[in-house]
């Protein structure tokens, strides 16, 4: 297949319908539109700017890091849902669930370069609850119908551990079963 000439692939990455970045050691590089009005931020004030800003906490920026690395490493694609944070606007400080993917560009060492894609996933998803970073990780992989041993391994923890933060989560929610909980959990 011969690739048209004129394509603009700059004009591509800025118009693309979901968030793209470009990172180096987990610093935005480069970003397109659809990136700046998901997070309330201008172009300007991301690039050069550690992934950090993005996140409700400097911990959970650490936690996600540190978990996405063997994950990079052996397949050089990541992707989970997770709680981001809104930079700027009239929504500054806003937590929104997010659909993350990313590609390391060396497997050898992933967070040296990368480009990622983000999807806002508010409007089926909207935060509702005050949850901890690990109610945060567990639901996102109780919504993506993983087990408590399944979780467990994930998040490298046991999966009892998983099953006290499940019973939490229950009770926040109000929810009976574990399918109730994922019900809420989806509608908000």
């Amino acid at each position: 297949m011969k690739v048209d000439a004129k394509v603009d692939y700059q004009q591509a990455f800025d118009l693309a319908p979901v968030g793209l970045v470009l990172s180096r050691n987990r610093a935005i590089v480069d970003c397109n539109r659809h990136l700046c009005e998901m997070f309330g931020a201008s172009r300007e004030q991301l690039i050069g700017q550690s992934f950090m800003v993005l996140y409700p906490s400097a911990a959970e920026y650490e936690r996600i890091g540190a978990r996405m690395l063997p994950i990079l490493n052996a397949r050089g694609l990541y992707s989970d849902d997770r709680i981001m944070k809104r930079v700027d606007g009239r929504n500054k400080g806003e937590t929104f669930w997010c659909h993350v993917t990313g590609r390391a560009l060396n497997r050898n060492a992933p967070h040296e370069s990368g480009i990622w894609t983000f999807e806002d996933l508010s409007s089926r998803r909207p935060v509702t609850a005050e949850l901890t970073a690990r109610e945060r990780e567990v639901a996102a992989h109780l919504m993506d119908g993983l087990t408590s041993k399944e979780i467990g391994r994930a998040l490298i923890i046991s999966h009892r551990t998983v099953e006290i933060y499940r019973a939490r989560l229950m009770r926040k929610y109000k929810a009976s079963t574990t399918a109730d909980l994922v019900h809420k959990l989806m509608a908000g």
